[in-house]
């Protein structure tokens, strides 16, 4: 194996199995990651990607029922949850690639435009206090109950 200065101290890259061939990537290290290793074992490799899903599941469920809660508290355990799915589930990879370029476009816009994003951030959160307000003190829950049942 040859190393090359371009590459971080102590990476290497893979010699050519014949003249003339460009070289693979980085090698791997001799016994892998441990994701590797992980993933060499069929039952081990079910049970961790298993594990990955459920515990990426539990973030989003948790976000989801952060929503009674009043701020924008459902949003860092979705991402979360999205990223840890993201790191074994194509699908949530590009899900969350996604979400990213997104966030990155709001966020460029935010500094664009700061008067009219924060109008917009304090209009929303005005609106949703008047929404708790409103059902609160008029009691629209009892009242929707009551006229169901």
């Amino acid at each position: 194996m040859t190393s090359t200065g371009s590459r971080a101290a102590g990476r290497q890259e893979e010699a050519s199995p014949t003249e003339g061939e460009e070289p693979k990537g980085p090698a791997k290290s001799p016994g892998g990651g441990w994701r590797e290793r992980v993933r060499s074992k069929p039952g081990l490799s079910q049970a961790y990607r298993a594990g990955v899903f459920f515990l990426g599941l539990l973030f989003i469920v948790l976000g989801f029922a952060l929503v009674v809660l009043p701020g924008p508290l459902t949003i860092p355990p979705v991402l979360f949850g999205l990223y840890i799915w993201s790191t074994e589930f194509e699908f949530a990879h590009k899900l969350f690639e996604s979400f990213k370029e997104k966030a990155r476009e709001a966020w460029d816009h935010a500094k664009r435009k700061p008067i009219s994003s924060a109008l917009i951030t304090v209009g929303g959160l005005v609106a949703a206090g008047v929404v708790v307000w409103a059902v609160t003190t008029y009691e629209l829950i009892d009242k929707a109950k009551n006229a169901i049942f």
